[in-house]
């Protein structure tokens, strides 16, 4: 992942995290890049609650890949870096990586999509799409 322009998100994993074996459940990498994700679209100015309260829109995620390389454990010291990969008018695609120290321990290719109240695709309004865009 490039680190130009490139989200980045400390998290410290707590006993909550992990599973018998004492490492991270790995349903929990997807809250962690989740969370990263929100503060990313936070850092660009984009106020979730107030997309959804004025335009009736919200991103949802469309596909997640995901490869998990290696394992962390009680209080490591991660750091979730997030990357614009492709915007188009309807889908928003992100890179997102969990790292302790120098190593990857988790990668994700996640797609988002914007859905309107009813719960249907939506295009990404155009001041919405070149405000992600400056992300890149």
């Amino acid at each position: 992942m490039n680190q130009l322009m490139t989200h980045t998100l400390a998290i410290r994993v707590y006993y909550e995290d992990t599973d018998l074996a004492g490492i991270v459940y790995y349903a929990n990498y997807l809250k962690f890049i989740e969370r990263a994700r929100s503060e990313w679209v936070r850092k660009l100015g984009i106020d979730q609650t107030r997309l959804r309260a004025d335009e009736g829109l919200v991103f949802a995620v469309r596909r997640v890949e995901a490869d998990y390389l290696s394992p962390a454990r009680f209080d490591d010291m991660l750091e979730v870096r997030t990357q614009l990969i492709a915007l188009t008018g309807a889908r928003i695609v992100l890179g997102q990586a969990v790292w302790r120290g120098a190593r990857c321990l988790f990668d994700a290719k996640v797609t988002l999509i914007v859905l309107t109240d009813a719960g249907r695709a939506a295009r990404i309004p155009k001041a919405l799409r070149e405000r992600l865009a400056s992300s890149a």
